[in-house]
């Protein structure tokens, strides 16, 4: 399986996305919009900057877990990462959002 994103549409009509690995672990996931455009503008910020190393905060939990925000270059958040138990754990998960977020693959669910 390739890296892809998954676009959905809740209860609500909201949408959000998540970034899936080739391997299906969910890798990266967005805020709720509210209209499928916006959502696939946040898609395309993804793919814009998810290479850049500078667009990463790394971050800690406040029970000691570890995790990510991407961020645009106007400093918004545009996905945010599950959380890892080790530093290490969160920095792989940055390099594989850096090695797979340029997909143009979007799956609806």
């Amino acid at each position: 399986m390739a890296a892809c994103y998954v676009l959905k549409k809740n209860e609500k009509g909201q949408y959000s996305f998540v970034l899936k690995a080739g391997n299906g672990e969910v890798i990266l996931r967005s805020e709720q919009y509210e209209s499928r455009s916006a959502a696939e503008g946040g898609i395309a910020s993804v793919q814009k900057n998810a290479a850049d190393e500078a667009r990463y905060e790394r971050k800690d939990a406040s029970d000691g877990r570890f995790y990510f925000n991407l961020k645009a270059a106007n400093h918004q958040v545009i996905g945010t990462s599950q959380l890892y138990k080790s530093a290490t754990g969160r920095d792989d998960g940055i390099t594989s959002v850096k090695n797979n977020g340029a997909t143009t693959t979007v799956k609806t669910e």
